[in-house]
Formats: structure tokens, sequence, C-alpha cells
């Protein structure tokens, strides 16, 4: 059996947080785990540094002292840097060490078919797509007796959540469309505003933080997921719900759009709620219309859409990039 070659992961992330960093992380060490020896750490180099071969590192800013630790020991060998939204569509605009993350690194990893386009074009060649993945969920028949919308997203200002607050607020006397609100609120600001939108608009719920099973359970459940992001590098929830047949109501941002394609009919201007408002009230107002022929139905639209690119988020896809990205930095030739 040939030797198994030695892979960290170095994510600035780890379980407590649970967040996108982690759960990529975690995603890679058991998708990589019968080729290679695969461990997760935050801090390199540290005791069993020595055994590492190849360099995962996710985020150019905050993984910018264990690259550059990396650089050090073995060149400019064997290391990938993987950008997310925050490095990808801000930090490699402005931070050095983040920049710096960018020439020092054999391969870029962007998580969506736009993210080379963020990159300076000196290193825009060292990029490689790699699409997170996730299993795919039955869909389900969805009620008729009202239309569901959920959003995933802690209440960050990345996220844009006050775009959906204002879109509730629009449709607060549309009892027949049910806006449910899944994630974190850590600042006091946001925490606020959900619960005066839920105080003034009945059909608005905000849910707080959900174990990731019972979230896709909502997902699968809704009749479209709606995503406002202001800045995301390639979004789990997007693929959690095109790979659940829930199809998706999103912000037109280079990340959204590299996800979705470039032709996906459920855009919405960045921040414009009246037209997300507009956008649900369609959904909805479609589904009564076209009751004996949903076929005909914007949604209906949407969701083949999403079909059609639920094969790029296939584990059997991103485990395949992987192993293409490793061999090359096995032989960077």
């Amino acid at each position: 059996m040939p030797r198994r070659s030695s892979v960290v992961i170095v994510s600035p992330a780890l379980a407590a947080a649970n967040n996108g960093n982690w759960q990529t992380a975690r995603r890679w060490k058991t998708l990589l785990g019968p080729e290679y020896r695969v461990r997760i750490t935050q801090q390199w180099p540290d005791r069993e540094a020595p055994k590492d071969e190849i360099m995962l590192a996710l985020h150019a800013r905050r993984s910018a002292g264990a690259i550059e630790a990396w650089t050090q020991v073995h060149g400019l060998r064997g290391l990938a840097v993987v950008l997310t939204g925050t490095d990808l569509y801000g930090d490699i605009l402005t931070d050095a060490r983040a920049q710096r993350s960018l020439h020092l690194a054999s391969r870029l990893v962007v998580l969506q078919e736009l993210g080379p386009d963020a990159l300076p074009a000196q290193v825009r060649h060292k990029a490689r797509v790699i699409y997170q993945s996730t299993t795919a969920r039955q869909a389900l028949v969805k009620t008729s007796q009202h239309f569901v919308a959920v959003m995933v997203g802690h209440l960050r200002a990345v996220k844009s959540p006050e775009t959906l607050f204002e879109a509730a607020r629009l449709l607060k006397d549309r009892a027949d469309i049910r806006i449910r609100h899944i994630g974190e609120g850590s600042e006091a600001h946001w925490t606020s505003l959900a619960e005066a939108t839920a105080r003034d608009c009945p059909n608005y719920r905000w849910l707080g933080g959900m174990p990731h099973a019972a979230t896709r359970r909502a997902i699968q459940r809704a009749h479209v997921l709606v995503h406002p992001s202001a800045m995301e590098g390639g979004a789990h929830v997007i693929m959690e719900a095109v790979r659940s047949g829930t199809p998706v109501l999103a912000s037109r941002i280079p990340g959204n759009v590299g996800m979705l394609g470039d032709d996906y009919d459920g855009y919405f201007a960045p921040g414009d709620a009246a037209q997300l408002a507009a956008q649900l009230a369609r959904c909805q107002d479609e589904q009564r219309r076209f009751a004996d022929d949903p076929g005909r139905a914007w949604l209906a639209r949407l969701r083949a859409q999403c079909d059609r690119r639920a094969p790029l988020f296939a584990p059997e896809a991103e485990h395949a990039a992987l192993l293409q990205l490793l061999q090359e930095l096995e032989d960077p030739r």
C-alpha cells in the first residue's frame, strides 16, 4: 500500500465556533481521509508540524502567520490558501498580510466560479475553483395553505439582515406569507431590530440559532430560501437549499452569482427590500393562481434552475476537485 502524505488544515475557527471555516475543515478531513493523513489545527507550527507535507490554510489574513511559517520551512511548495468571502472580497484589497499570503501560496482556492475574478491578475493563474458540497435531501411537497420563506444567517452586517426586516414590514399585512429567520444574535443592535420586527410583523419570526440538522429540515420544508448577504465567498446555505430542492432568492453579488449562475432568475439588487418583498409576493400569488398547473409558476422555474446546479455541490465532485488540488501540490510542475 503506498505511503499516505500528511495534510494539515489550518482553520481560524475550530469546532466550538461551528462556522463556515470549521464546517469546511471538518468536511475536507472526512473527504480526504481515505487517501491522506489529515489533521486540523488553529495554530502552526505545533508539536506535530514536522510530519506535515501539505498545508491547506483557510483565510488569507487570519491564517497569515501559519502561511508565513510554512514557507520558512518548506519554501513555495505544498501550500494552498483557501479564500472565503471576507478575505476574497475584503482583506486582500487592503491588508498587507492577506496580500502576501496570495503570493506565498502555490495554489489559491476559491469556492465559486466568479472567485478568480476578484484576485489580482498576477496571481490568478494559481486559482482553482472547488465548490463545497453537502448531501442531497428529498424535495418535499410544500403546503398550499400559505407561503414559507426562510433566511439562514447570523445577525451580522455582512449578512444584511436589515433587508429581510424591511421586506417583512412591507409584507406585514400578508398573513399568507410567513418569514422565518434562523441565526444567532450576538450584537445588541441587530438583536433589537429582529425583536422589533417580530413585534410589529406577525408574519416574521426570529428563531435564533438552531442545530445544523434542524436548520436543514427548515430549509427543506420552506418554499424558498432568502439569502440577502452583502458579501459571500460561497455560502453553505445556498448549496444546502439547492441540494434540498428548495429554490433561492438571493442578492445579486459575485459570491451568490458564482454559486447560482449568471442566468439565474431569482436575484434582487443588494439591499433592495422592496424588490425582495415583491418577489416573495409573486411566489405566493402565483402559487394560488397556478394551483392546478404549478409548473407554470415562477417558483417552478427557479427550482428547475437550481436543480441544474445541484451536481456542482455533490460530495463526489468536491472530493475529485480536492484530490486534483493535492496532486498538484505534491507535484507542482
